[in-house]
């Protein structure tokens, strides 16, 4: 078992927890990042990427994390592949987290950048066209689905945000929910019902997508009436899955607050949680932008003020040695 030690611990290596890497090496805090079990976090499963700054063509996901991953490290990031299975956060700072090789880290700061992931529906057909027809991110996607025909599945403010996005580049917009009621706020239902580019299905579950991952990628869909089992298709280039995101807090339950849906409360404009020099950043502690240059910002937040959290303790610890000569 080793013991790592770091002015800037990291968990998480999405582009929240790169940022605050590169941000964090640059000002000589020597951070330190556990990549967990997903490397590169959600980019590393997105294929085009149009909407990242700074990119006048489409690049790829995986090749952007790993152009992200490989500035961290040239501006002396440590870059550590293991899985924090514990932590402990209640006497620190320093703050102390456990991997999955019997490893111990050990933080003056420690920055949260575990993200969220999409919920799926887990049918046949979701994961071989992912990315080829099947997203869960309308805002992210949508784009690449001018004028075509789009269907959202889901019944929630999610479900209903995606319908409407989906509307400034599409006149055909479907909305698919398993019940004959939207559970969505009712200002956004009105938005909904008042489009003339939006129809409803109610009562049908998606229970497969169909098409050729290789050559063209999603034509259709397969429902399943819930009330009486029948089984019928309809035509789609485009899916979007809204059932909402799962953030991956499991591990800072009950050490650190959370609203109802599991992501990480933090100060108003800030990525700082309850405690000093923890901080949160990306999809941690965003369930509303969840974007990939939304996540490198507040990556970029959480060093800085990790930064000057390290400051104040080596200003105090200074002050304290003086007062005892």
């Amino acid at each position: 078992m080793a013991i790592h030690r770091t002015k800037m611990l990291i968990i998480g290596s999405g582009p929240a927890g790169l940022s605050a890497a590169i941000y964090g090496a640059r000002a000589m805090m020597e951070p330190i990042v556990v990549q967990g079990l997903q490397p590169g976090g959600q980019l590393t499963i997105t294929t085009d990427v149009e909407n990242y700054p700074g990119f006048k063509d489409v690049v790829q996901g995986p090749w952007l994390m790993q152009e992200m991953q490989a500035q961290a490290e040239h501006v002396g990031t440590r870059m550590l592949w293991d899985t924090i299975m514990d932590i402990d956060i209640a006497g620190g700072p320093p703050y102390r987290a456990i991997g999955d090789s019997g490893d111990e880290y050990i933080g003056d700061t420690l920055v949260i950048a575990t993200g969220a992931q999409a919920k799926w529906l887990g049918v046949p057909g979701e994961q071989e066209l992912g990315g080829k027809g099947v997203s869960a991110c309308a805002t992210c996607d949508g784009f690449f689905y001018r004028g075509k025909k789009v269907v959202v599945i889901g019944g929630g403010n999610t479900a209903v945000e995606e319908a409407l996005y989906l509307t400034n580049h599409s006149d055909d917009v479907t909305l698919i929910h398993r019940r004959d009621e939207l559970r969505a706020e009712k200002i956004l239902q009105e938005r909904l019902f008042k489009s003339d580019k939006i129809s409803t299905i109610w009562n049908k579950a998606v229970i497969r997508f169909e098409g050729d991952p290789a050559a063209g990628g999603l034509t259709h869909i397969v429902m399943q009436d819930t009330q009486t089992g029948e089984e019928s298709t309809l035509d789609a280039d485009g899916a979007f899955v809204a059932i909402g995101h799962a953030p991956a807090t499991e591990l800072f339950k009950g050490k650190l607050p959370m609203d109802d849906n599991g992501y990480l409360i933090v100060a108003p404009g800030t990525p700082m949680t309850e405690l000093p020099g923890v901080f949160a950043c990306g999809d941690v502690m965003d369930h509303t932008y969840r974007q990939a240059v939304t996540a490198a910002g507040t990556g970029c937040m959480a060093a800085l003020d990790a930064e000057r959290f390290v400051a104040t303790l080596e200003f105090a610890k200074m002050e304290s040695a003086e007062a005892a000569e």
